[in-house]
């Protein structure tokens, strides 16, 4: 729930909020081993969540972000949830949920070098492979990342990312990165004859509301969100930059 308000931008500071995230500091425990909510768990996709809602509404989170930098993997420097069972290879879908967390720390408190270091190498981690590609063979690493999904909850997708890297750029100032542009145009082109962007599925689990009307209906909130990506691409030039 706090992912859902978060992203549709709800007041942090309200009276109603904060009273909502010190309940939540005081009472709930993570499953794993009954850890404080706010100091995260073992799974940096989670922590990276967890960051995000911390940052975006007002708490510390320089411990959990502390961690995320040294649990970066050498393949450039993604994260997996898997890497406790041994695992040295990134994960699209924790990878994005990590940076998602670093940039909304990096918004909430100018960041560290080395969190803004860990970003960088996570965004590199993307972009080898266009956002969607095996860098082994370039095949697509699963044909689910080419859908349009919400809410995302842990899973990718390239809108997600796409939004990613819209916001890294209000944020830091950086120009589009020419390797976006393949999935630039595989959203452009999901477009429906009467202009919106239909939602393909929606992950399991628990909805408190619905802001969609189910899967294969254009969907107001995808739209939003495809609307704004290609606004920000296309008024940059077309994707004219060359990296970071």
């Amino acid at each position: 729930m706090l992912s859902l308000l978060r992203e549709l931008g709800i007041e942090p500071t309200s009276p109603r909020m904060r009273w909502t995230v010190e309940a939540i500091g005081s009472n709930c425990r993570w499953e794993h081993d009954g850890q404080p909510y706010w100091e995260g768990e073992v799974e940096p996709c989670i922590n990276g969540v967890t960051v995000a809602n911390g940052a975006y509404f007002g708490v510390d989170m320089a411990p959990v972000v502390e961690r995320l930098v040294t649990e970066r993997l050498e393949d450039p420097g993604g994260w997996n949830c898997e890497a406790e069972f041994g695992s040295v290879r990134s994960s699209f879908d924790t990878t994005i949920n990590v940076l998602e967390g670093l940039l909304e720390f990096e918004r909430a408190t100018g960041g560290t070098a080395e969190s803004k270091d860990a970003r960088r190498s996570g965004e590199e981690y993307l972009l080898r492979r266009h956002l969607f590609r095996r860098l082994s063979t370039g095949e697509p690493a699963d044909d689910k990342y080419l859908t349009l999904l919400h809410p995302n909850r842990w899973h990718y997708d390239v809108l997600r990312v796409l939004d990613y890297f819209g916001a890294a750029s209000a944020l830091t100032g950086a120009p589009p990165d020419a390797r976006l542009e393949e999935a630039i145009e595989h959203v452009r082109r999901r477009r429906s004859a009467d202009g919106t962007w239909p939602l393909d599925h929606s992950p399991a689990g628990r909805v408190w509301f619905d802001v969609d009307g189910g899967p294969e209906q254009p969907s107001r909130w995808l739209t939003l969100r495809v609307l704004r990506v290609l606004r920000w691409w296309d008024e940059a030039g077309a994707g004219a930059g060359t990296g970071h």
